[in-house]
């Protein structure tokens, strides 16, 4: 990593109060580009016609529209600081226009398949299932994010909250739900966490502990343990991922008839465009509010 992508990823952080997981995208995105363009100097020297040219390359790789557009968004961002710093003269990304993306639509469970994964994850009557079925539980009935779930604090259940209060992007807080299943499973995993630890051993911080090098339970054993989960309640687990029971959790209560504004303030959604991509799963219930309260509805 050159000085000026510590200085760019840096400011990021404090300027633009960017996630972690945000700052490695941006460090990957970069890397990428400085290896492509080494032969042209690299970022700091390579030329318009370069850095169009590595632009071009993105799409013959074959990535995703969104992974393409992230690390062209990446580079031009860099390339507005180095300007902004006098590093540059020029902007060789200014050209280049961002791809039209086409927004795929959100994989969801119908309340079955959240019922049979609940039931699934609860079977092994030990530890490791109370803590699959607070994770499950918590994920469905507040639409964490994975990120934000995993990285709760014990002593932000210790006292049976109704809300919680979570820090999302850009470290905006807001109130998280959390129902009577939730709170009923927070309060098993607690009760199985406590009894697990040794005597005159000191707790750790983390909510869902692990004897990894961050210590607390990560996002990719997290999804592991759906896709067992998954494999015994008979769901195709290409279906399931932590993400999907936050998208769960939006199409349900869309389904139920909540607003969506407040849908969009539940999942911390900064935009109400991001959150109407859940409208398309109420269909049923739009074609019966139409069938009922339209005044040229009639009845067969």
């Amino acid at each position: 990593m050159t000085p000026q992508v510590e200085a760019f990823l840096e400011m990021m952080a404090v300027e633009r109060d960017a996630s972690p997981h945000t700052l490695s995208a941006y460090g990957r995105d970069l890397a990428d580009a400085e290896v492509w363009l080494s032969d042209a100097g690299g970022l700091m020297d390579a030329s318009q016609e370069a850095v169009e040219a590595w632009f071009a390359d993105l799409s013959r790789r074959g990535l995703s529209a969104a992974t393409a557009a992230r690390r062209r968004s990446s580079v031009r961002q860099f390339y507005r600081f180095a300007l902004g710093e006098g590093w540059r003269s020029d902007d060789p990304s200014r050209r280049i226009d961002a791809p039209k993306q086409g927004r795929s639509l959100p994989k969801t469970l119908s309340r079955d398949e959240i019922e049979a994964l609940l039931a699934a994850a609860g079977a092994a009557d030990s530890a490791a299932g109370l803590r699959l079925v607070a994770l499950v539980e918590m994920a469905y009935a507040s639409g964490l994010r994975v990120s934000e779930l995993l990285a709760l604090k014990v002593e932000a259940v210790r006292r049976d909250p109704a809300y919680l209060i979570v820090r999302g992007k850009g470290g905006k807080e807001r109130l998280a739900p959390l129902n009577a299943a939730a709170r009923h499973s927070i309060k098993a995993w607690l009760d199985a966490r406590d009894a697990a630890r040794k005597p005159n051993t000191p707790d750790t911080v983390w909510l869902f502990p692990s004897h990894g090098k961050t210590g607390c339970l990560t996002p990719r054993r997290f999804a592991q343990l759906l896709d067992q989960a998954a494999l015994a309640a008979n769901i195709d687990p290409a279906r399931v991922s932590p993400h999907v029971l936050r998208h769960a959790f939006a199409t349900h209560l869309l389904e139920g008839g909540a607003d969506l504004r407040v849908v969009q303030t539940l999942l911390g959604h900064a935009d109400i465009s991001t959150t109407q991509i859940y409208t398309h799963v109420a269909t049923d219930r739009l074609a019966q509010v139409v069938h009922s309260k339209h005044p040229l509805a009639k009845d067969d």
